[in-house]
């Protein structure tokens, strides 16, 4: 199966000079999706597309009339207020507006200066949830971090015997998933102190983050009718980076039998930007299982996902506390890791949803659950980093932490790079924890 095409080539460079520049996120191999307007002004969110340091203002190609045929009806459908209508148009859609913008935006291109004329720089833009979610489903994709974690709560046993046959998962709630960018206060519930003999409510003392990528569903299924995996793929817009922010006190008091519910529904932040599949072609992978390990059954298997089914998706989280933003420095790189270690492929979280004839629809939301690597130093979460509050985190400016502080702020990154393949990213996605409201 071929998966590449002109778009991807790495030889590919644009007029807009900050697309060409060595290590954007967005060169012109990239063209990812996002909701915006001007900042501070009362105009209509719309859709846009980044490229360089520029945002395209899909409303002003639709109004402009830049393209022609299939990719002219994108456009419009694009230039809403949201990029469900966008979502529900399907692979076909979403290629023929990628091609457009792609040869409108390359060198010498007779379009140029319409195409000009539709951009905003991206530091005069805000932007708003790129979709409106009706469902979202966290999933829990890492073996690695399912095991960390197992091996905090139940040493003995610490990965259940379900998780190599099954892709864990379970629905949360699209209420409360914010843009990157909005803060959010230390959330309060119900907590069993160590030794106690009954719980208090308070807030949080140990507050975490999860580093996990957002996968938005395209066109969806009818109720009763499971998506294949030869066709699972065909129904993902794209992927954004997500922070599943944990409470984990809350949480360890409240999840059995039925799993996390304060602890996670107070806020989930995803980046505005939408990488699609068709960008992140070059950056595929074989996805394979450690020898030994059971192999999926026969609805969760196909020869692509085998040889393909998998992407090396860079991540990194960054934190930033409050003492180190008021003397000027940087965020501390905490971890890097990469999705190519998950135990389970994005066809395969799409088919095992929707087996049992579970509706999908146009802007629903997964999470892949925490991102993980093989070694500790690649743990996507706090409670894995330390050992549980164990060993603490020493910064650069002389501070520690084990769980997150007021006044803290966490950065998501990812970026992929391969041989003969441009590098292409996904932006930021961040969030500061405000005080617990009194």
């Amino acid at each position: 199966m071929t998966l590449l095409n002109e778009t991807n080539s790495p030889t590919l460079t644009s007029w807009l000079a900050s697309a060409n520049a060595q290590g954007t996120d967005f060169p012109i191999q990239n063209l990812p999706f996002a909701i915006f307007r001007r900042a501070g002004s009362d105009e209509a969110f719309r859709g846009g597309v980044a490229i360089g340091d520029q945002v395209i203002d899909l409303a002003a190609v639709a109004q402009r009339s830049l393209f022609d045929g299939e990719a002219a009806a994108v456009a419009q459908a694009a230039s809403a207020s949201t990029l469900n209508a966008l979502m529900a148009m399907g692979p076909s859609a979403w290629s023929a507006l990628r091609l457009a913008l792609s040869r409108a935006l390359r060198d010498g291109s007779p379009q140029q200066q319409a195409m000009a004329a539709c951009l905003v720089p991206m530091l005069d833009v805000d932007y708003a949830l790129p979709a409106q979610i009706g469902d979202y489903t966290d999933f829990y994709t890492s073996i690695h971090h399912a095991t960390n974690i197992g091996k905090l709560f139940r040493p003995d046993n610490p990965l259940l015997p379900n998780y190599q046959w099954i892709p864990i998962g379970y629905h949360g709630r699209a209420s409360s998933i914010v843009v990157s960018g909005q803060d959010f206060h230390r959330p309060h519930g119900q907590l069993m102190p160590p030794g106690a003999a009954q719980p208090t409510v308070g807030p949080s003392k140990r507050l975490d983050i999860e580093l996990e990528l957002g996968i938005f569903i395209g066109s969806g299924n009818a109720l009763g009718e499971p998506v294949p995996i030869a066709e699972a793929e065909q129904q993902v817009f794209g992927l954004c980076l997500l922070n599943d922010w944990s409470a984990r006190d809350i949480q360890g008091w409240e999840y059995q039998p039925l799993g996390p519910f304060l602890a996670k529904n107070f806020a989930t932040s995803i980046s505005p930007w939408i990488v699609t599949l068709e960008a992140l072609a070059p950056y595929r992978v074989a996805f394979t299982r450690p020898e030994g390990d059971p192999q999926p059954l026969p609805y969760l298997d196909s020869a692509h996902n085998r040889q393909a089914g998998a992407f090396d998706i860079r991540l990194a989280v960054e934190l930033q506390t409050a003492m180190m933003r008021e003397a000027g420095q940087t965020g501390h790189m905490i971890c890097t890791t990469s999705y190519r270690h998950a135990y389970w492929t994005i066809a395969q979280m799409v088919t095992h949803h929707t087996v049992n004839g579970c509706n999908l629809q146009p802007g629903d939301l997964f999470g892949s659950g925490t991102l993980s690597g093989p070694s500790l130093d690649q743990a996507g979460a706090l409670i894995e980093l330390t050992q549980g509050g164990k060993q603490p985190i020493a910064l650069p400016n002389g501070e520690q932490r084990t769980f997150l502080e007021d006044g803290d702020r966490v950065t998501l990154r990812g970026w992929c790079e391969a041989p003969g393949a441009a590098r292409i990213g996904f932006g930021a996605c961040t969030g500061s924890i405000l005080p617990a409201r009194r």
